[in-house]
């Protein structure tokens, strides 16, 4: 909070300024946190930055519901907008933190200490506290759970939740306000967990072996929905000498961040560095398999348990898949045998990937790849979890996303890939509908990792 920052901090900081951006722990066990009053007060604080400025226009949908309702207010100004209305601006808001990263000037250590995402964050949460919460949404969160379930009837869940099965879909519509047009993740009767119970040795010839050791945290997504991003990954890191241990204790609690459950998260974060701590101590690096998880384990984590030492180590451990490739490329090296893949790839950046502040690694890696256009699209893919989902807000997710649809079309690559797999289905389902004239309108789609496998000729 604002009246946190030292005095000195905010005498250096001005706009302008070089000074790095740092973000405030989350103070999600002290009560004033959830006081929805004291909430609502710093929204209008902040909010009231936001419409002096409006950089962020361009962003996501928040800002020009935030901006409209200012500009046709009764005076044209904030102070007559009923807080009330705050919430449209929440409900447009897939914490993707962009605004923070790449717009905003007025981030701490500036005086006037802007941070909308977690605020949005702040304002869920209290909300939460006072007894509103999203019963679907949060049933589609419990990844787990969900995906514990439908592992033995994979094939008939996945036929009653296809699109094109019209009847079950607007029956689903009807009860649970998923959207019947929203592409949803198909479920695998054999996770990645089965596929890899028995390792993949290492390569002795490998430049990394006997030098480096990966416990990969599987993620829900791709145990249970994408399992064939765990074995390229594996398969590529044993190519190269890298000794690789599947883990996946439980989700990462990105999808109770984003309903405001910070206790869970927390308690999330707790369980799963217990689980990770000894396998640090034995010398493994953590490689995360999607952005989302990474930027959780990273940043997220860290800023809402301060004080522990398993997160804070396990923060410093962890390395995005596509991250860590590269830095063994800089390191060790690579093993020889990398071949052009046909047609081009595009790669989205995905803003969770983008967050974490470690550069465009995935096209850094694909650029690996000898006599292969790689084209990168630096773009809100708009689709932001449940958000993409839900029919209330799948067409916000439609008119986000479309700007980096037509910039993927206008590449016209045979295969797109992202560091976030919902990002890239949701891509792919636009390029459809909304660039059918593309050569490739329906490309191949696939992680990074995944087409730097197939490069290797190992996927």
């Amino acid at each position: 909070m604002s009246e946190d920052i030292p005095a000195s901090v905010k005498d250096a900081a001005r706009e302008g300024s070089l000074e790095a951006p740092f973000r405030h722990p989350i103070a999600w066990q002290d009560e004033e946190y959830y006081d929805l009053a004291k909430v609502e007060a710093e929204m209008e604080r902040q909010f009231d930055v936001c419409h002096t400025c409006r950089r962020c226009f361009n962003l996501c949908d928040s800002f020009p519901r935030l901006f409209d309702m200012i500009d046709e207010s009764r005076t044209g100004e904030l102070d007559s907008v009923p807080k009330a209305d705050y919430a449209k601006v929440d409900e447009a808001c897939t914490l993707c933190d962009m605004c923070f990263l790449t717009k905003c000037p007025y981030v701490p250590p500036h005086p006037f200490d802007i941070d909308i995402p977690h605020l949005i964050l702040r304002y869920r949460a209290a909300k939460r506290r006072a007894g509103e919460k999203q019963f679907i949404r949060e049933q589609l969160g419990e990844t787990d759970r969900n995906g514990k379930l439908a592992k033995p009837v994979a094939g008939l869940a996945n036929w009653a939740t296809a699109r094109k099965n019209t009847p079950l879909r607007k029956l689903l519509e009807a009860i649970a306000q998923i959207d019947a047009e929203a592409e949803l993740p198909k479920y695998h009767s054999k996770t990645a967990t089965d596929r890899l119970k028995s390792p993949i040795a290492p390569n002795p010839a490998g430049p990394a072996f006997g030098l480096k050791k990966v416990a990969l945290y599987a993620t829900c997504f791709v145990d249970y929905n994408q399992p064939d991003t765990a074995v390229a990954a594996t398969r590529v890191l044993a190519l190269q000498g890298v000794e690789v241990k599947l883990v996946y204790p439980e989700c990462c609690g990105m999808p109770q961040l984003e309903a405001g459950d910070l206790k869970d998260v927390a308690d999330r974060a707790e369980r799963v560095a217990a689980v990770f701590a000894p396998l640090i101590e034995a010398g493994y690096d953590v490689v995360a398999l999607t952005a989302s998880c990474g930027l959780m384990m990273k940043f997220e984590w860290p800023l809402m348990l301060p004080d522990s030492a398993l997160v804070k180590r396990l923060s410093g451990a962890t390395r995005d898949i596509c991250e860590y490739v590269v830095e063994l490329s800089k390191g060790p090296g690579l093993a020889a045998g990398l071949k052009a893949v046909e047609g081009g790839v595009t790669i989205h950046h995905a803003c969770h990937a983008r967050a974490q502040n470690m550069g465009a690694k995935s096209a850094e890696m694909l650029r690996l790849i000898p006599d292969t256009t790689i084209d990168l699209i630096e773009r809100c893919s708009g689709h932001g979890g449940t958000f993409g989902v839900m029919k209330p807000t799948h067409q916000v997710a439609r008119k986000v996303g479309r700007p980096a649809a037509r910039q993927i079309a206008a590449k016209d690559n045979e295969t797109l890939c992202s560091d976030c797999p919902l990002a890239c289905k949701h891509l792919g389902q636009l390029l459809i509908a909304e660039t059918a004239e593309a050569k490739y309108a329906e490309p191949r789609q696939a992680h990074p990792i995944e087409v730097f496998a197939r490069a290797y000729g190992v996927f």
